[in-house]
């Protein structure tokens, strides 16, 4: 395998986050805060590394097989996720390598789970560059979802491959070309979002924090309380607003831009994920009327708030909804895996691999009724091959088999079965809070063991690299082709 290529790209990528670190140094010497030195160090020590490996890479074919395309997304995340964590385990707040780099990759992978307490107290820059991790890893998971894995045929994500990019050899030209516009409406979003929060009575400084963390569907807050802390109506439904916007598919979004506004609700993605989102909220304003938790619009805030930031990955809180009862505990432990839409920040198995199963169920029974019948099964008037169907039915399979393999390990590393079950599950679906005392929404990861912190960082990136993309790493016939 020629190496050159992906070097080329991890050296760009990794000298652009070493920049970005710049952001919060600027953040805490307007403070007068001493880890300025560590973003500063951090930062070049970063840009140099990357860039010096762009130069050394660069003048080469630039063009990316698919072997190259599966080992380059892989890799990247572990880099970036490393040099990440760098301003995290030199600041002054503490953290040992392990837990560095369990807040870096849980930032970029966007999951929200954390590992640090007091965070009224945190200096800006660190607070910031939480923001930043999960504002790039969202813009990154975007950019991979459309352009890398439609390519690479993972988990049915071929369905969605662009018309004008048929083939896995110009992958690198697909991606520049997506980014751009998916970059432009990802900016658009967040500077709406910030100016929505910051008019409802948040501070700019927080207003910037959590609108990066919202449109990317990541969760990390500013404060301990998460958006509770703000005791808003009006800043709990637009973080609902933005939530559900950052687990839509972003090409709708381009496609919205150049005219075709219709084509948002008539893509029976976004309508399956809305149904599912209304109907989960129901039943949770029904649970808290029958248990007398909340009731009227506090009731249905808590719920939609609850389910809108489970669902899509978020991970944000304001009630601790695993006091909710036995019912809320299953219903928000199921949610954790269904996610929002392919080609979105969200998480989870996603929405569309459940429609093609539900058609995979409804073609089976409709044969078993009439043996001679023909049918054809569509998902948005395309015809679903019996590949992806099985790409589709393979990708969740691997997916609760990865689930219980970590959920079992968790447990042998001492924990109960409520937190090493909801954190493999938070984990694998990049969620953030799970459930119990420890990592529920009250919560988080500082108490568990460092073994238990890289498994879970370990499944986060499994996870968010949509399982195959790792894999196929370790198969020995990947690296003798």
């Amino acid at each position: 395998m020629e190496f050159r290529p992906i070097l080329m790209i991890i050296g760009v990528l990794t000298a652009i986050l070493g920049c970005s670190m710049f952001l919060p140094a600027i953040a805490d010497a307007l403070v007068g805060n001493d880890d300025w030195i560590v973003f500063v160090t951090s930062g070049l020590i970063t840009t140099l590394l990357g860039a010096g490996t762009w130069a050394a890479s660069f003048g080469y074919d630039q063009s990316l097989n698919a072997r190259q395309a599966f080992f380059m997304t892989a890799i990247i995340w572990v880099v970036l996720a490393v040099f990440g964590a760098l301003p995290f385990y030199w600041a002054g707040i503490n953290l040992s390598y392990t837990d560095a780099f369990f807040e870096s990759m849980s930032g970029l992978t966007t999951t929200g789970a954390t590992v640090i307490s007091g965070l009224d107290n945190l200096p800006p820059g660190i607070l910031l560059w939480r923001s930043l991790l999960q504002w790039f890893g969202g813009l990154g998971i975007i950019v991979m979802a459309v352009a890398v894995l439609p390519m690479l045929q993972i988990g049915g994500m071929q369905m969605f491959k662009a018309e004008a990019f048929d083939t896995a050899e110009k992958i690198l030209p697909r991606a520049a070309q997506i980014a751009s516009n998916m970059t432009t409406i990802y900016i658009a979003l967040t500077f709406v979002c910030a100016v929505s929060y910051w008019a409802a009575g948040m501070s700019l400084f927080d207003a910037v924090s959590h609108s990066m963390t919202t449109v990317a569907t990541g969760g990390f807050s500013t404060r301990d309380g998460s958006i509770d802390s703000y005791g808003s109506a009006m800043i709990d439904y637009i973080a609902v607003a933005f939530m559900i916007l950052g687990a839509l598919p972003f090409l709708i979004y381009v496609k919205m831009v150049r005219g075709n506004i219709s084509s948002l609700w008539r893509d029976s993605q976004v309508r399956a994920f809305l149904l599912v989102l209304a109907a989960v909220t129901l039943v949770a304003v029904i649970v808290q009327y029958v248990d007398e938790i909340d009731r009227g619009e506090v009731a249905f805030r808590h719920a939609i708030f609850s389910v809108t930031s489970v669902m899509t990955g978020t991970g944000y809180a304001t009630t601790d909804y695993g006091a909710w009862g036995g019912i809320s505990v299953t219903l928000f432990f199921i949610i954790t895996f269904i996610g929002g839409c392919a080609g979105s920040t969200s998480c989870g198995i996603k929405i569309f691999r459940f429609q093609v199963l539900f058609l995979d169920l409804k073609q089976h029974i409709r044969q078993i009724l009439y043996p001679s019948g023909v049918f054809v099964k569509r998902y948005n008037g395309q015809i679903i091959s019996d590949t992806v169907s099985a790409s589709v039915m393979s990708f969740i399979f691997l997916y609760f088999f990865f689930f219980i393999i970590l959920a079992l390990l968790l447990s042998l590393t001492g924990l109960d079965s409520l937190t090493a079950f909801s954190g493999a599950a938070t984990a694998i679906s990049n969620v953030g809070p799970g459930l119990g005392d420890i990592i529920g929404p009250s919560g988080n990861f500082g108490p568990l063991s460092d073994v238990s912190k890289w498994l879970i960082a370990t499944g986060m990136i499994v996870g968010r690299l949509e399982i195959f993309t790792v894999l196929v790493l370790f198969l020995p016939r990947f690296w003798r082709g």
